[in-house]
Formats: structure tokens, sequence, C-alpha cells
């Protein structure tokens, strides 16, 4: 069985301790990878510091890095979807997806490195300051820690490394344990697109241990972190007054108003809650249709699920592949249970079938305190509520302690306009569900959802710092 090293000072590193890591269809390891010590860790944070403060790369550098990285991750797009197959469960046709956009966003960001600029500050205006002339610098914050999770480890590695590097900082890489082996092939695809070799370090090992020593070294200047609520508490709390992006946990609400395309609507709904089985942070969860319209959006959105295949993630025919997990699988289980004892109505799906998938489910008859509504589901669900008046509506998808993103379907544009000023997220999609999400756009949370941006330039704006420079001409 093939095993993957760690990547630190400047060499790969075996380790004696090894994890094994588990094909989500099969259920059986197909890879091993080796495990870091606390040493390992400490190793990789000095060699990143001293690739900081030794070797400079000037923004054309880093964008010729950035570019050739989006070329050989096309290069070998096929080799990373399998492996995107293998090691988190979803369809080929949604790895491959995964993979172009991984391409691109290295396109983005290597621009983005030529384009970090400050801007001018009228200080002069100010009495006695006649003579002076300032200006903005935007520099480097150091090392960056990049912590990424199992659903999408290859797009959200790449938004946290790639904006790392085209900020100039150096990088340590901590991938989770359920999916990493897209994170070792990307340092494989780092290096040779000519990185100075210990600009960029991996570390493999759980959260509990190298996750730890992580936190714990006072070296390193940033963390951006994707994953759950709690884990990004625990980082906050534990790295004190140094810098932080955290992308977090949602329960993503859209609104379907009278006067929408309801069968687009529904379809698209559908389609965004249950694609890569519902584990996505800006998956669909619940969703509110005017009652005027909520039998055609149920019948529409129901007749999507049940067309989804579900199989082997490895052949074009499959919809809808395996949880990341058995254990997630019982813990939908046990929630959807929940819910239908409170009252909650399966219109479609409500079970697992076999251990490793649960089938596209919608539950309607559900209230706001039971757990599918008002906490993080992460599995192929949606719930569905109605509402006669627009506000209500508002206040519905306000009412949680998460704020990523949320959708609104309608044709009316003072409505549109009342949802995105009042909606409380970091996004608001109109026409959309709060399944957008692009490139070279300001993609963050608010409330429990996390504060930061990713994306392009603003992901950049995130890891450097802000100088002001002042003149006494």
């Amino acid at each position: 069985m093939n095993n993957y090293g760690l990547y630190v000072g400047g060499e790969w590193v075996d380790t004696e301790q090894r994890f094994d890591v588990l094909d989500r269809y099969t259920g059986k390891p197909f890879v091993t990878i080796s495990q870091a010590s606390k040493e390992h860790v400490d190793l990789a944070v000095q060699s990143a510091r001293r690739s900081f403060n030794e070797v400079k790369l000037s923004p054309h550098e880093r964008y010729e890095v950035l570019s050739k990285l989006s070329h050989l991750v096309r290069e070998n797009a096929e080799t990373l979807a399998e492996t995107l197959v293998r090691e988190v469960g979803k369809p080929i046709k949604e790895a491959r997806l995964e993979v172009k956009g991984v391409a691109g966003n290295y396109e983005v960001l290597a621009e983005e490195a030529k384009r970090i600029t400050g801007e001018m500050v009228p200080v002069e205006a100010n009495p006695g300051s006649e003579n002076r002339m300032a200006f903005t610098l935007r520099v480097p914050v150091g090392i960056v820690c990049a912590i990424a999770p199992f659903n999408y480890p290859l797009s959200l590695m790449t938004s946290k490394v790639g904006a790392a590097i085209a900020a100039g900082n150096t990088v340590v890489l901590k991938p989770t344990q359920q999916s990493p082996v897209t994170a070792c092939q990307l340092m494989e695809l780092i290096l040779q697109a000519g990185l100075p070799p210990e600009h960029a370090q991996l570390v493999l090992g759980s959260g509990s241990t190298v996750g730890e020593w992580l936190l714990q070294n006072p070296d390193i200047n940033f963390y951006s972190l994707t994953g759950s609520t709690e884990v990004g508490e625990h980082i906050t709390r534990t790295i004190g007054l140094r810098r932080c992006a955290m992308e977090l946990g949602s329960n993503a609400a859209v609104i379907v108003h009278k006067d929408a395309d309801v069968k687009k609507a529904a379809i698209a709904c559908a389609q965004r809650g249950f694609y890569n089985a519902g584990q996505v942070c800006i998956s669909i969860q619940r969703i509110y249709v005017h009652k005027d319209v909520q039998e055609e959006f149920i019948e529409e959105a129901t007749r999507y699920a049940e067309s989804l295949v579900l199989g082997n993630p490895m052949e074009e025919t499959t919809t809808l592949g395996p949880m990341i997990s058995e254990k997630e699988v019982r813990r939908v289980a046990e929630w959807v249970e929940e819910a239908v004892k409170q009252g909650a109505k399966v219109v479609t799906g409500g079970k697992p079938q076999g251990e490793r998938f649960y089938l596209p489910t919608i539950l309607t008859n559900v209230k706001p305190d039971m757990k599918v509504v008002c906490e993080e589901v992460f599995g192929p669900l949606v719930v569905i509520d109605t509402y006669e008046d627009f506000e209500d509506a508002i206040k519905a998808t306000n009412n949680s302690i998460y704020g990523l993103q949320a959708g609104v379907f309608t044709q009316d544009i003072d409505l549109a306009m009342k949802a995105a000023r009042e909606i409380e997220c970091g996004g608001v999609m109109i026409n959309d569900t709060a399944y957008y999400k692009v490139r070279n756009m300001p993609y963050g949370g608010m409330k429990l959802s996390g504060f930061g941006k990713e994306g392009g330039k603003y992901a950049i704006r995130e890891m450097t710092e802000e100088k002001i420079i002042v003149l006494n001409l």
C-alpha cells in the first residue's frame, strides 16, 4: 500500500507511525500517511521562518509559481479527481469540477499577486502637516498555517495556500486525517511549480496532537481554518492575539417567494442541498417557501431528490456518493428520527441505505427548535417551511446562530433589496441559492459562521499587514 510522507525542512520524511486513509465507498484503506511528531511540527515552523526571512519572492515570481501550479493541476486533473472520489466519496463528475475550480483559482491568485497595493492618505489636509505625504503598504504577515476540512480538501487548501503564496508568506499545510491525500499530491505539484523548497511545509496527523502543536507554536503569524464552529472557537481561544480567518458552520437558508420561477428554484435548492451528500458549509438546509407555491415546490424538489443515483462514486452515472463515515450516517439518521418524533413529516428519503449512504431527504412540518433546523446537519437533508409575509421569511432566515450565505428567489426588486440589507449573512444571492461561490468574490460569514474573508484579493488582504509610511518633506 502506498504511503505519503510529511514534507518538512525542504525534504520528504517517512515516519514509523502511520494512519490508514479509507476509500469512502468500500470502507477499506487505500493508502497510508505518515504521522508527525512535535519535533516534525517545530522543524516545519522553523524551516518556514527561515525561508520567509532569507528567500524573498517578487510579485512576478509569485505570479509565475502560481501560474505554473494552475497548469500542473490541469495536467494532473484526472489523478486528483480520482483521489477526491476515494478519500471523500464525491461522485467523479463533482470531483472533476472541484479540480477545474482549483486550477482556475490559482490563475486568479497568480494575477492578484501582481496587484497588491496600498493607498495614498491625505495627511497634508491636517494643520501642521502641509509638508507631509503619506501612503500605505501591504506586507506579508509571515507564516500562515492552513487548516482544511474533509469535504473540499483540494479546493479549500488551495484557497488558503494559494493566497498565502500570492501575498508573499510561507505556509504550513495541515489537512484533515479523513482526506489528506490530495494535500500530499498538491504539495508535490507546488514544488514542481518552482516554489522555494522551504516556503511550504506539510504536516500530517490528528487535530488533537499535530493541530494543537501548531496552535501552541508562537512563531506562526496567521491561522486560516475551514471547519466547525467548535474548532474555530478553540483556535481563537488558544492563539490569543494572533490573527486568523475562520470559515465555520452554517445552516444555509433560501427564501422562495410566490413570484419566483418555482420549478427553477426547487431544482436549484434540491441540487445544492444534496451536492456532495450535503456535506458543504453552504449546502442548502432550510427552505422558506411562500404558502401559495408550496405544493408545486415540494413536488419538483421531491422529483429531483428521487432521481438521484446512489452508488460507486467512480462511476459516471452516480450522482450521490457515500457520506464521509458510518458515524455521520448514523448521526443524520438519529436527527431525522428525533424530528419525526417531534412532528416532522418525511416527504422522501428519511433513512440510511446501507452503512455509508443516507437517502436524499426532504422534511416538512418542521419547527425552529428541531436539530434539523437550528443546527448544521451536514448531510443530504433539506427542510421546507412556509410563510405568508416576506418579513416573516427574513426573520426565520435570521433565526440562526449562523450567517454564512443565504439565497432569495423573487422577481420583486424591492423585496430583493430588502432581503439583501436585512438578512444577517456574509453573502446574499438573489435568484439563486446560498450555494454560490466563485474565485474572485469575498467569501466569509457573520455570527458563529466566523470572520475574515477568502477569495482572490480579499484573502490576500487578510494575509497581509497594512503599514503607514509618512514622508516629512
